[in-house]
């Protein structure tokens, strides 16, 4: 089935406007959702809203919004109130800069959007995708909507253009807020997690080589629940032991992949099988001289 459109808008590029249509690029309606019911008799129920302070139910038209300044203190604000402070939608994305597209942390990034032209943006589409794919640098921008601003990256793609909302600055936490201790790492520690990451390295990224078991075990059981049937639980698998020699369970994981060369594990078996042949060393003492000895050496 052919996607929807579900907005209108023009991309501002200097003095061109480029008329696009908005496409959702996920999908999120196809997570599996359950439904509260009564235990009893199976039947939906439904939430209420209630007064803490009265512990009564109250009707949505008796409910104001307030913002809490400090604890259990309010101030209260009127619909009218509110939507005075809403940001006017302009179905407009204003581009304010071009930058280098790995400048952008991959942590901010929201919601995305497929661009498709609209009626008369052909030309200008396909001259702004080529100009930035080529440059390497996708637009930032603003776009207002459903009384909210957003920060918006345009970034080029194959066969058109991805507008991705953005998170602003104090909606993203610094990593530095997490203690992260200074830890050295040895050469010979990060040369064998070199080789497991060429060993395990892939050109691109596929997302159709990941799939969702955790969705396919419910639909499963959804559908065996529908048919009448029983479902067995299976039990969690055991933990893994704790890894403690690092460089045996890098030198594991290559051999594993397929990461060492022959020639490497030949010589690690050999010498593995030499030192068991030879078994352990044994440290002698020299043996007293004896006075016989002692008269030859004299």
């Amino acid at each position: 089935m052919a996607a929807r459109s579900i907005a209108s808008l023009t991309v501002s590029f200097g003095l061109v406007s480029i008329p696009v249509k908005l496409f959702s690029a996920t999908e999120a309606s196809r997570a599996i959702s359950f439904n509260m019911l009564h235990k009893t008799c199976g039947s939906r129920v439904k939430q209420q809203l209630l007064c803490v302070k009265e512990e009564i139910p109250v009707a949505r038209e008796d409910i104001v919004k307030g913002y809490e300044f400090s604890k259990d203190q309010y101030v209260v604000f009127t619909p009218e109130e509110l939507k005075a402070m809403e940001e006017a939608g302009t179905h407009m994305a204003e581009i304010t800069e071009f930058v280098p597209i790995e400048s952008i942390d991959p942590v901010y990034f929201d919601k995305a959007y497929y661009l498709a032209p609209d009626k008369g943006g052909a030309k200008p589409y396909a001259l702004l995708r080529k100009a930035l794919y080529e440059s390497d640098r996708c637009a930032l921008g603003r776009w207002a909507a459903r009384g909210k601003q957003y920060i918006v990256m345009i970034r080029p793609v194959e066969d058109g253009l991805v507008m991705q909302q953005l998170l602003y600055a104090d909606e993203v936490r610094s990593i530095k807020e997490i203690e992260i201790p200074q830890t050295e790492v040895k050469p010979a520690e990060l040369k064998l997690a070199q080789q497991l990451i060429e060993a395990q390295a892939s050109e691109k990224f596929d997302p159709a080589a990941y799939k969702d078991d955790v969705k396919a075990r419910i639909e499963t059981a959804i559908q065996k629940k529908v048919e009448g049937q029983e479902i067995t639980m299976t039990e969690e698998p055991a933990g893994g032991a704790q890894v403690i020699d690092l460089m045996e369970a890098l030198r594991a994981s290559l051999e594993r992949k397929g990461g060492i060369p022959a020639k490497a594990k030949e010589a690690q078996k050999a010498g593995a099988q030499a030192a068991t042949r030879k078994g352990p060393k044994r440290v002698t003492q020299a043996e007293p001289a004896t006075p016989a000895r002692k008269r030859a050496k004299a």
